[in-house]
């Protein structure tokens, strides 16, 4: 008895020391950074990818999940003598910009600041961004190679300021290493790692930082959280969706059960069809399916959405066929409830909160006369 009474008081004790200091470590989370004071640190609602931590002056600290950190000096100020050399520098203003990574070009285009961008991973032919495309035509912004090629010689004349690159970057590192001898910092973009789709739109923020304009960003992403807040009070439809594509071989390619996609069916009232499917194979967010599985998988799914991005988009059930015939005795078909993306969805980060709407709206909406919406169209 007497043990167990000096046990139990230690435990006590221990709580009441211990506990206190852990929570304050928690709390406490930014970075220390020598010549620099702490103000605050950026409020995120979905985004699990980055952080963001103020200082006094001007200063601010970005951090990328796996990837490093960015400090963000402001015009005419200077970083701290004794900074870590792991921090790379970003110098405002920001100008010049190489954009490799095309989920971050919608963003920037709706902070009205694509005149910060003068270099482009992607040519005019392959944006389906109106602003984008229009800037390369015009000779605003320049094709300066792709992520594994980038043409040096025009970034250096450009006087590129910072590269903003997806994680592709990684099949190629020794670009990277490149671009960072050269003395341009390279920030990794890492919003497709994001659990939840709104964490992808809210990677605005982040460029918002670079930009001076977190106020029109905030601005801009509750906008979209509004609309998944008005359909998060919805009941669940129990309908069932299945989103995909046909390859060039034959094979359906379906995105993952824990795929952003997926997820965005989820919040907007349905079920994607596929509930357990190659979660824990790789980082890939999609894979293939031989049709034959693919048939006795998805076959009885309430609804069908088309991928357009790879092989364009389609207006009649009858191309869908083309592809498949196979697809003829799926319950969609059958009932006419086959929709088609525009190809512009994948490279709209910002309005992941209207393609969620979209789903919902084709999910619950009894107007038989209903054919397109926002990013989607249903076909003939």
């Amino acid at each position: 008895m007497k043990k167990f009474l000096i046990c139990l008081i230690t435990s006590v004790i221990l709580l009441t020391f211990v506990c206190p200091v852990q929570a304050a470590e928690k709390e406490n989370t930014h970075t220390e950074i020598k010549g620099l004071t702490f103000d605050h640190s950026m409020e995120l609602t979905y985004a699990e990818q980055f952080s963001v931590d103020y200082y006094k002056d001007g200063y601010a600290l970005i951090t990328i999940a796996e990837e490093g950190q960015f400090l963000v000096v402001p015009e005419g100020k200077e970083a701290p003598e004794d900074l870590d050399k792991k921090i790379a520098v970003i110098q405002k203003p920001v100008e010049n910009i190489y954009l490799v990574a095309t989920s971050a070009m919608n963003l920037f285009c709706a902070l009205d600041a694509l005149d910060h961008i003068s270099l482009s991973g992607t040519d005019a032919d392959g944006w389906y961004i109106e602003e984008a495309k229009k800037a390369l035509e015009n000779g605003s912004i320049s094709f300066a190679g792709k992520y594994s090629a980038p043409d040096y010689e025009l970034i250096l004349d450009k006087k590129c300021s910072l590269a903003v690159e997806s994680t592709m970057i990684y099949h190629t590192p020794e670009v990277k290493e490149k671009l960072e001898q050269f003395g341009i910092p390279v920030l990794v973009e890492h919003s497709s790692y994001e659990s939840h789709p709104l964490g992808r739109t809210e990677w605005l923020k982040l460029y918002a930082v670079l930009l001076d304009k977190e106020k029109e960003a905030e601005q801009l992403f509750q906008q979209q959280a509004e609309k998944l807040e008005k359909i998060q009070d919805s009941q669940n439809t129990g309908k069932t969706v299945a989103f995909f594509y046909i390859n060039s071989v034959g094979a359906a390619n379906v995105r993952k059960s824990n795929d952003y996609v997926a997820k965005m069916i989820d919040l907007a009232g349905g079920e994607y069809i596929f509930r357990d499917l190659g979660e824990k194979d790789n980082a890939l967010s999609t894979m293939n399916m031989q049709m034959e599985e693919f048939y006795a998988s998805a076959k009885d799914a309430d609804y069908i959405i088309y991928n357009s991005t790879i092989d364009g988009e389609l207006t009649d059930i009858s191309q869908l066929l083309a592809k498949s015939s196979l697809l003829g005795d799926f319950k969609a078909v059958k009932d006419g409830n086959v929709w088609c993306t525009e190809q512009n969805l994948f490279q709209e980060t910002l309005e992941l909160g209207t393609m969620i709407e979209d789903i919902h709206t084709m999910l619950t909406s009894e107007d038989e006369t209903l054919d397109s919406l926002t990013f989607m169209h249903k076909l003939k």
